[in-house]
Order: structure tokens, then C-alpha cells, then sequence
């Protein structure tokens, strides 16, 4: 996704604008004395709710994961 330079005045003055063509998927890096400070881009949507298996197979637990840990003793 290339990205279009636009002035910090001009981005504040037609934001709107702006903000329709990001919704269309347009990158606008926002430059200040011709030095680039800001990206106004979409943001990236995901589903919201966590997928339930998500992550099998990539986190394992030793078979002694819930034994009891000897620096405990003294405490029991």
C-alpha cells in the first residue's frame, strides 16, 4: 500500500475527506516542515472475540506442571 505525503494543515483542513478515502483503503503519511511525523491509515479489524483453539499446539505444560515445588515445603 503506497502512501500519499499531505501537510499537517492541509490533512487538518479536509480531515473528512481524507478520512473517506482511508475507509476505501488509502495511506496518508502526514509530514510537518516536509518531514513525515504521522500515518493516517485503516486500522486493521479483526473479529473481536478470541477463536477457541487458537493456539493448539503451541503451548505445552511439563506433566509435573501442578506438582508441588520443593522451595514450598517449609510453607505447607
Amino acid at each position: 500500500m503506497d502512501s500519499e505525503d499531505i501537510g499537517a494543515f492541509e490533512a487538518k483542513t479536509r480531515l473528512s475527506e481524507l478520512l473517506e478515502k482511508v475507509a476505501r483503503g488509502h495511506v496518508y503519511r502526514i509530514t510537518k516542515r516536509g518531514k513525515p511525523v504521522a500515518e493516517l491509515r485503516p486500522i486493521a479489524t479483526g473479529t473481536g472475540r478470541p477463536t477457541f483453539g487458537a493456539d493448539r499446539g503451541r503451548i505445552t505444560l511439563s506433566d509435573d506442571f501442578d506438582a508441588p515445588l520443593d522451595d514450598l515445603k517449609p510453607y505447607r
